[in-house]
């Protein structure tokens, strides 16, 4: 899933690219309020992490003007610990969570997949469809419960279609999950990777919609 970084510390930033990133989720990274609602402006996210303290605003300012905006975003705030008030004023903001600062990378991980499932309406960590199921806190996939090996953007491409079964979901929208800003997208990238989770998981698993894309099969 792809969620956007909003963080002005280039150390942390870069850090929570790359952790992230290796916890499966495609990282958009930003230093600014500027740079902020430039990306949300251009790209759909599925969850934004948003430090208050930034070079030219109040995170919490940008919260509250997305909000009124009508944004639905799942937003978690990064807070220094004893800053209470400012925790207090994200979440009556409109604020999905928050965390403070210094903080455990897999607790962030699993606050993000925590805020992802309740924004889809899901309160479990797996993803089932037929007898194929997804397990989001280990990143495994098994059928029948035997384990299946995959790569990393074929999990996010697999992830993508089982969770909204019956969904088609075009070239484009694939592409937003296995591709960053900087990386140079494929030509054929995504049928490849569905040719691959088709000789995987089986042919029949992966349906192709003439002309729209791909959804998951509804076995």
């Amino acid at each position: 899933m792809r969620i956007l970084v909003i963080e002005d510390d280039e150390i942390l930033r870069d850090g929570l690219a790359a952790g992230l990133g290796l916890e499966g989720f495609e990282v958009d990274s930003v230093s600014s309020c500027a740079d902020a609602r430039a990306a949300a402006a251009t790209q759909d996210h599925a969850a934004i992490v948003l430090d208050i303290g930034l070079p030219d605003g109040s995170g919490l300012e940008l919260l509250t003007e997305w909000r009124r905006g009508g944004a639905k975003t799942p937003i978690l705030l990064l807070t220094a610990r004893n800053l209470i008030r400012d925790r207090i004023d994200g979440l009556d903001g409109g604020a999905d969570d928050y965390l403070g600062k210094p903080f455990d990378l897999g607790e962030l991980s699993a606050r993000l997949r925590a805020l992802l499932r309740r924004s889809s309406g899901r309160a479990e960590s797996e993803i089932s469809v037929g007898s194929l199921t997804i397990d989001e806190a280990c990143r495994t996939v098994a059928i029948d419960g035997e384990e299946v090996a995959l790569s990393r953007r074929e999990y996010a491409i697999l992830h993508a279609l089982a969770s909204r079964p019956g969904h088609v979901l075009s070239r484009g929208q694939l592409e937003d999950r296995i591709y960053g800003w900087q990386e140079e997208v494929e030509s054929n990238a995504v049928e490849v990777h569905i040719h691959k989770l088709r000789a995987k998981l089986g042919r029949e698993r992966i349906e192709t919609v003439r002309g729209e894309g791909y959804r998951i099969a509804r076995q």
